[in-house]
């Protein structure tokens, strides 16, 4: 089974977490999501009493462990941009979707070949896209 590190916003804003919750959901069917935290709608109850190097830690290590990392990307996130260039520094697969009728990614991310960028105006264009990927 392939290992995931599914990334989005967590301090950068909470806008999109149920729909990180479903693409988690529908990702561990087929593969094991390390990062399946970053659905919860708790997530706030799960970040306290972590201090700030350990879930750094923990969340390099699972960068380090996964076979690719898939990133939504709707929700702005300078976290969610350290994971994307880590994860290219490690050599591994790197996948982001976007609402396009709700943001424009950075150039950082749109001219940086190595991403594989995945545009999408309804959710349900996101899984076939996923299954190709998984």
């Amino acid at each position: 089974m392939k290992k995931i590190y599914f990334a989005g916003s967590i301090r950068g804003g909470r806008v999109d977490a149920e729909l990180y919750g479903r693409l988690i959901k529908y990702m561990q069917k087929t593969a094991v999501v390390l990062t399946e935290h970053v659905g919860s709608p708790h997530l706030n109850l799960l970040e306290q009493g972590k201090r700030d190097i350990e879930i750094y830690d923990q969340d390099t290590a699972w960068l380090r462990e996964s076979d690719v990392l898939i990133a939504e990307c709707t929700c702005p996130s300078l976290g969610v941009g350290y994971e994307l260039a880590y994860a290219e520094a490690k050599g591994k697969p790197c996948h982001i979707f976007y609402d396009r009728t709700k943001t424009q990614l950075s150039a950082m991310l749109t001219g940086n070949p190595y991403f594989h960028i995945h545009p999408y105006e309804k959710e349900e264009d996101i899984y076939p896209v996923i299954d190709s990927i998984i």
